[in-house]
């Protein structure tokens, strides 16, 4: 009994340390130094006017700091958030339950906001735009509207596909961030903050080793670090420099580039079974066992900034790099026509 405790209480330590990772303030958030600059201008106006900041909207791709960043803003305006999802929030009932629990000044963060339904997107027009609540009670000939009056307060949208959104719902954000792709020189420093926080010894060389096959996502470095950290303790003494660095990223499937197994399958399914595209998206799902709209949101946006992939109106395209990289003969036909060779 003594040790499940024991056991219990060291779960419950590591879930707090895991937690940690995430800075809590914007001077310890790394990279993204226009968002930051942005983003302290507008929490600093709206702190001196005594007002709650304007609905923040949040674009990028997963894994570049969204959710931290709502959790700093509310940090840094001395208020509660309460997050939630657009696939949780079901019906209109749902948002009014949630509306109706914020305090005044309080951030609402909604990820994945592309994904609340139409009926939903009714309800939380009124919400944003007059901080009211527009009820129907009873139905029929009977029924009648009765308005609610919200507390001001701070929505943060966040969405990895801003086409989703409808023109409504994303002209009502009055700060809208785009988030790109982090260099290498920031998530060194990600790399070496976590390491510290997680105790591992590492040197400059691991960290950089590390952050160049993240893929420019802090989540991917941090997820990287703890496998590299694993590796360490069992077959390097738990030192983590360049080279223990590179054998376990090695080990772990990660190429030079930061591509896993399934990016180089849909790479190598492009190329050897579809001849290098065109090829349209839902054909190269099916190919590679995979959800299009997963190969489209998290591997494919990697794949086109590393000059792998191409989009054509035709289809998805190998580029010369993708040839080179996988080591195979390029085709000598057609291609030249796409603009490539």
């Amino acid at each position: 009994m003594e040790d499940r405790v024991v056991s219990a209480a060291l779960k419950r330590e590591d879930r707090e340390m895991e937690g940690s990772l995430r800075p809590r303030r914007l001077q310890d958030f790394i990279g993204q130094n226009k968002v930051k600059e942005s983003i302290a201008v507008f929490i600093q106006a709206a702190m001196t006017r005594k007002e709650a900041l304007d609905h923040v909207l949040l674009l990028g791709p997963p894994g570049l700091g969204k959710t931290t960043l709502a959790g700093i803003i509310s940090n840094e305006l001395g208020v509660s958030i309460r997050i939630t999802s657009g696939p949780a929030i079901e019906r209109p009932g749902d948002l009014a339950a949630v509306l109706t629990n914020l305090s005044p000044g309080d951030v609402l963060f909604i990820d994945e906001v592309h994904r609340l339904s139409r009926a939903v997107e009714e309800v939380l027009y009124p919400a944003m735009e007059d901080f009211a609540l527009d009820i129907i009670i009873g139905k029929g000939p009977g029924a009648r509207s009765i308005r609610l009056e919200l507390p001001r307060f701070t929505l943060i949208g966040a969405t990895t596909r801003a086409g989703l959104m409808t023109s409504p719902l994303r002209d009502r954000f009055g700060v809208i961030v785009h988030l790109d792709y982090y260099e290498v020189k920031d998530l060194v420093q990600i790399v070496l903050r976590s390491a510290g926080i997680l105790k591992i010894t590492i040197d400059n060389g691991g960290a950089e080793e590390i952050a160049r096959r993240a893929r420019g996502t802090p989540r991917v470095a941090n997820r990287l670090l703890k496998r590299v950290r694993d590796y360490a303790q069992v077959r390097a003494k738990g030192i983590v420099d360049r080279e223990v660095a590179r054998e376990a990223l090695q080990f772990l499937g990660v190429d030079p580039l930061g591509l896993d197994f399934i990016d180089r399958k849909f790479l190598n399914v492009l190329i050897k079974k579809f001849s290098g595209g065109p090829v349209g998206l839902d054909t190269l799902a099916a190919a590679v066992g995979e959800e299009a709209a997963t190969l489209e949101d998290v591997y494919e946006p990697y794949l086109m900034q590393s000059g792998l992939l191409a989009r054509t109106p035709r289809g998805r395209v190998a580029t010369p790099r993708a040839y080179d990289h996988l080591g195979l003969l390029r085709k000598n036909d057609d291609d030249r026509q796409l603009g490539f060779w």
